[in-house]
């Protein structure tokens, strides 16, 4: 039941986001040549701006999905309600705590932009705060289905809204080119979107709209707390390493970097988010796993989950390695470009930050909140350090070595040391002997994909399309050969096998009546 629901979550999200990606496509083209690249980049500073301000919920949300996998998979009415209750009231506080915030630093605006031809950016700003404030209302609706592995009803619901909302965004531009239109059509679709998903919640689980009379026990209730306490350090730090770019490249380089930068963050974020529409409903099932399974299971599933992220992660790792370049330059042109050093680095920490899916899964998953509490924190040190330092001397890759170096230094040894230790309870050098393998594996196969892309200079769509499909394919061809003797790769087979012929039976069955 487990796979079923995983896999029906991921079809569904996986469905979604190609229909997004390609509206997203038209959209950033129409918002280019329209409004430019500095109000790219003003998008893209307020998003990290707001996203800062959203570490008011740091670590509450996770913490109480987490106590739901135990109540949800024993079907614990009782506890269930208690629980949502207060994931309800933790999130009216974030709400209100997140509106304070982002009005106190409305002051402060002109210190981050700069100079800019920009108008009403105070006004801009309050709408970007309101399509921040307006989710945290419903929030506790969404995460619930994600815990009883229904997150495809969500993803399809938005699905239908998000087409909805970037069909009139794209009309708006085209016609009237006004960026405040556009952005109040965006909170009008969102708020709407969250409160009729509330609704559907609140009708397929109708005793959660029952008048909840018990109390928290104290030994969930202490749970709760102490992890907050740990997330809420971990989710600062991961805010500072990761969020805090267009921030220090607005500041010390320029809006209009941001804007140039933020094309490849959409391309990056747009190739994580298909491969997280895989992850993230692998997620919610592990979740599951671990409160009913033993440990030996756990390993075994961790270790197929652990290569099908190193599969996804270096095949379009170096996709967009060999891609991202000519594809800006015949989508957007020579003036969109960044230089191949830092292309090298974004990818690089796309590749370590993403390998780092499934081992942070367990940890999550398992409750490992507490023990590497301060990590982050260690990381936003050293990243900020470097960050703000380097920019002023090699621009706007000094940002990006900052980032990676802060990421070798702390997660990408700490997260494998705890759950080996205290999950797994096996060496460490089970899980780097691994890593580095896939390493090597990746490595190489990026050399024989480059070679054999390098024929087709790719400078028009057709050609670039024919570039692309070579790039994904041979990276999927060798992985096949040289993982197809493995029991991992022989589990996800027989899975899918299962899967075909239920499918195939099912249609031959519907067929005959």
């Amino acid at each position: 039941m487990r796979i079923k629901h995983s896999l029906l979550n991921i079809g569904v999200g996986l469905g979604n986001q190609v229909i997004i990606t390609a509206l997203s496509f038209i959209s950033r083209t129409v918002f280019v040549t329209y409004l430019g690249v500095e109000y790219l980049g003003l998008n893209g500073l307020f998003t990290s701006i707001l996203a800062m301000l959203a570490l008011a919920e740091a670590g509450i949300g996770s913490s109480i999905m987490y106590s739901l996998y135990k109540p949800v998979a024993d079907d614990d009415r009782d506890k269930i309600s208690v629980l949502m209750k207060l994931y309800k009231n933790a999130y009216l506080v974030i709400a209100v705590v997140v509106l304070l915030l982002g009005l106190s630093l409305m002051p402060f605006l002109k210190y981050f932009i700069g100079n800019t031809q920009i108008e009403h950016v105070n006004f801009i700003y309050l709408i970007f705060l309101l399509n921040t404030v307006a989710p945290y209302l419903y929030m506790h609706k969404n995460s619930f289905l994600n815990v009883c592995q229904k997150g495809y009803i969500v993803t399809g619901f938005y699905s239908v809204s998000s087409i909805i909302s970037t069909s009139l965004k794209i009309a708006i531009l085209y016609y009237t080119q006004n960026f405040i239109l556009y952005l109040l059509v965006e909170s009008f679709i969102t708020i709407t979107s969250s409160v009729v998903l509330a609704l559907i919640v609140n009708n397929k689980y109708p005793f959660l709209k029952e008048k909840v009379r018990a109390k928290l026990d104290p030994e969930t209730k202490a749970g709760i707390v102490k992890n907050v306490k740990a997330i809420v350090l971990q989710n600062i730090g991961a805010y500072l390493v990761l969020g805090t770019d267009n921030i220090i490249i607005s500041s010390f380089v320029g809006i209009a970097a941001v804007g140039i930068y933020s094309n490849y963050k959409m391309l990056i974020d747009i190739s994580r988010t298909f491969i997280n529409q895989i992850f993230n409903n692998i997620y919610h099932s592990v979740g599951n796993l671990v409160a009913n399974e033993n440990m030996e299971k756990i390993y075994s599933i961790y270790k197929v989950y652990r290569l099908v992220n190193f599969w996804l992660y270096a095949s379009i790792t170096i996709t967009m390695y060999i891609m991202l370049g000519p594809f800006i330059k015949v989508w957007l042109g020579d003036g969109y470009l960044m230089d191949g050093a830092t292309v090298l680095l974004l990818m690089l920490i796309f590749y370590e930050k993403g390998m780092r899916n499934a081992i942070t899964t367990v940890k999550t998953t398992s409750g490992i909140f507490h023990s590497d509490r301060f990590a982050p924190l260690v990381q936003a040190a050293i990243n900020l350090g470097l960050s703000i330092t380097l920019v002023r001397y090699i621009g706007i890759t000094g940002v990006f070595v900052g980032t990676l170096i802060s990421s070798v230094f702390v997660p990408f040894w700490t997260t494998p040391y705890l759950v080996y230790k205290k999950v797994f309870k096996l060496p460490l050098v089970h899980y780097f002997g691994m890593y580095f393998l896939y390493l090597v594996i990746g490595v190489g196969t990026y050399f024989i994909t480059d070679y054999s892309s390098s024929f087709i200079d790719g400078d028009n769509f057709g050609l670039l399309i024919l570039k692309g499909i070579i790039c994904f394919l041979i990276p999927n061809v060798i992985f096949v050969l040289v993982f197809m003797s493995t029991t991992e790769y022989k589990y996800i087979m027989n899975v899918l096998k299962a899967l075909y012929s239920k499918f195939f039976f099912k249609l031959v069955a519907n067929k005959q009546n």
